[in-house]
């Protein structure tokens, strides 16, 4: 049997918060359990449209009615380079990212040539015509900041 250890700086770090605010359908701050200071966590495995963009300000309402109250647990896998955490979230033991996709409000993270770790709900929300998926023009936001540049100051 093989094992690898991996350093500690690869490993997922898994900690509990309570939300204090919801910047977009895919950020938010999160304020650790252990009293330390305010986290940003950009949610991994998708992408909501930008705030400015068609459907952005209902992916915020979305993550929010999601994450509103609740004690949530997050396992972080890196930070990006905006200083972010970046990892997955979970309220009730739910992934909170699985529902958004599967809510028509955010696309699956498109890794290389892959449809990204929620492409079945992607495709489940798409033949249902939920959220984005209505308007079959919506533009993934990478494509909508190329085509319209950012609308709002960095995150």
């Amino acid at each position: 049997m093989l094992c690898l250890l991996l350093p500690a700086s690869l490993q997922a770090r898994v900690w509990t918060g309570v939300v204090t605010h919801v910047s977009d359908g895919d950020t938010l701050w999160l304020r650790p359990a252990d009293g330390s200071v305010p986290r940003k966590v950009r949610l991994l495995g998708l992408d909501a449209p930008e705030l400015c963009q068609p459907g952005g300000e209902a992916a915020r309402a979305a993550l929010q009615g999601l994450v509103a109250g609740k004690p949530v647990q997050v396992t972080v896998n890196f930070q990006d380079s905006y200083g972010r955490d970046l990892g997955r979230l979970r309220v009730d033991a739910r992934d909170v990212g699985a529902a958004l996709v599967s809510a028509g409000q955010a696309w699956s993270s498109r890794w290389h040539n892959g449809l990204g770790p929620y492409a079945v709900q992607e495709a489940s929300a798409r033949l249902a015509r939920l959220g984005l998926f209505a308007d079959p023009a919506a533009l993934l936001p990478r494509d909508f900041r190329q085509r319209h540049g950012p609308c709002q100051p960095p995150r």
